[in-house]
């Protein structure tokens, strides 16, 4: 492959990683996290707390998930014999089965991400075509899928490609939401916020209102190890850790501002029941119906950008573990282009069972928005506590200066995750293990190929604990203890 002027430059030679600068692996971060989530949060929070409970909640997610962005910078430089960040981190610290599980968790997450999506677009033309409702009928998904397989034989063409589109996409999405908050801002009514402040009596204590609001401040942050997972593909292995701190500065103010301003404009109940995307409505109460259509073109650009972007990270996941021997031989195969086709193949497959599963939720937005989160919380968790572990016993890669002060960060990180699988609640920890529990058949295979022994004893054990929670889902699931 050539060269690019677009900030991706590749190697010549056929199959031969392309090289990403500083410039390029920032916006696949900020392209990563700028999705579907910041449409949404005006009703997100509306619906479980007023103004002061989301100036805690922000506080609280923009310091862990700052700490968790160090804990990225910081295993990016001192374990730059790592790939792929989550999944490499959670099987250098914990061993093969665990790593294989933070692969694969990371992994459906983004194919379940990728699914709020195409919920959201469909929605947010449902609000002119009452046919596709909000995103969850026959139809919405005919055209949603068309959508996926469309965007599979885009990237099929190649990383640089998708990277390059990837940027132009950010640049494109973030327009129209600096604009929301300017325009919200100058119609912002005092009173409003004021009686928005403490929050509304169907809230609860200002805990519950706090922890009510955390999964959906993790999909808004998912993302921030984009340039971590594309470790391979960096020029200079330092951008990466100092991608991941300028995309997540960048966009944490803008997400924060996003929920503030809204409480201005209309009461915290109205903004509760407001048809996704909320952000659009919000500003049509605000400057009448086109402001309700720049949004919504907004969205469907910043949409479309994520999920390249998340497609991308999905598919490159699965083929470094490949490469690792954690996963089937079969998702090591890439073409000419670097694109590793079967993984991509994988990625897109799941997507589309996913999406047909919408059909049967309540909720289908939410929902598929609450199980992205819960789904990319253990990752996170052993990335975090591996950053724990290095610290504490360090070794000839990982001492040296600043050691204290990371392995601060990194207790407050692994902390801060713990506590968000704690708010996710029990229903999306089950269903969470009815995905992972299957997946381990890909770990057996990968297994049998290098003729080894499938469980080792620790491994057997922890088998067995995820096999018992995702019985226990299912049963739930059956009896209507929980649901979809």
């Amino acid at each position: 492959m050539a060269s690019s002027d677009t900030g991706t430059d590749a190697v010549q030679g056929s199959g031969t990683a392309v090289k990403m600068t500083l410039l390029t692996l920032t916006m696949m971060v900020v392209g990563s996290m700028v999705g579907a989530g910041v449409f949404s949060l005006p009703s997100r929070f509306a619906q479980e707390t007023g103004v002061a409970g989301a100036l805690i909640a922000w506080a609280i997610a923009g310091t862990g998930m700052l700490m968790l962005a160090f804990v990225f910078q910081t295993l990016a430089v001192r374990r730059p014999d790592l790939d792929a960040g989550v999944y490499a981190y959670a099987k250098a610290g914990f061993g093969e089965y665990l790593g294989f599980f933070s692969a694969f968790g990371y992994w459906a997450s983004a194919c379940v991400g990728n699914v709020t999506y195409w919920v959201l677009i469909m929605s947010t033309i449902g609000a002119v075509w009452p046919a596709l409702g909000d995103g969850d009928t026959v139809l919405a998904i005919v055209l949603s899928t068309f959508g996926l397989w469309a965007f599979y034989l885009l990237i099929r063409r190649g990383v640089k490609e998708a990277a390059a589109i990837n940027r132009v996409v950010t640049v494109a999405k973030v327009v129209p939401i600096l604009v929301f908050v300017i325009l919200a801002l100058f119609c912002l009514d005092t009173s409003v916020f004021a009686d928005n402040f403490a929050g509304a009596d169907y809230a609860g204590s200002l805990f519950n209102q706090v922890r009510g609001t955390m999964l959906a401040t993790v999909f808004v942050f998912l993302g921030v190890e984009g340039a971590s997972v594309y470790s391979r593909h960096a020029k200079r292995r330092e951008d990466i850790g100092r991608a991941t701190v300028l995309g997540f500065l960048s966009v944490f103010a803008v997400f924060a501002s996003v929920t503030i301003v809204s409480y201005g404009i209309l009461p915290m109940a109205e903004i509760a029941e407001l048809r996704q995307p909320s952000m659009a409505a919000v500003l049509e109460a605000a400057v009448g119906t086109w402001g309700m259509v720049f949004v919504s073109v907004g969205l469907i650009i910043s949409v479309l950008g994520a999920y390249l972007a998340w497609t991308l990270m999905a598919a490159e996941v699965l083929f470094v573990a490949a490469k690792d021997d954690d996963m089937p031989r079969f998702l090591r195969r890439s073409n000419s282009a670097d694109v590793p086709v079967p993984a991509l193949l994988m990625t897109t497959a799941l997507s589309q069972v996913v999406l047909v599963v919408t059909l049967f939720s309540d909720d289908a937005f939410n929902f598929a928005l609450d199980l992205t989160s819960s789904l990319s919380l253990i990752p996170f968790l052993m990335a975090a506590m591996f950053a724990v572990k290095i610290m504490v016993r360090p070794d000839e890669l990982t001492a040296g200066q600043g050691r204290r002060r990371d392995l601060v960060v990194s207790v407050v990180a692994t902390l801060y995750t713990a506590f968000l699988l704690f708010a996710a609640g029990l229903k999306f920890v089950l269903v969470s293990l009815i995905i992972y529990a299957p997946a381990t058949i890909l770990f057996a295979m990968a297994r049998r190929e290098q003729q080894r022994q499938v469980f080792s004893p620790a491994e057997l054990v922890i088998f067995g604990v995820s096999i018992a929670g995702a019985a226990v889902g299912v049963i739930a699931l059956a009896a209507g203890w929980i649901s979809l």
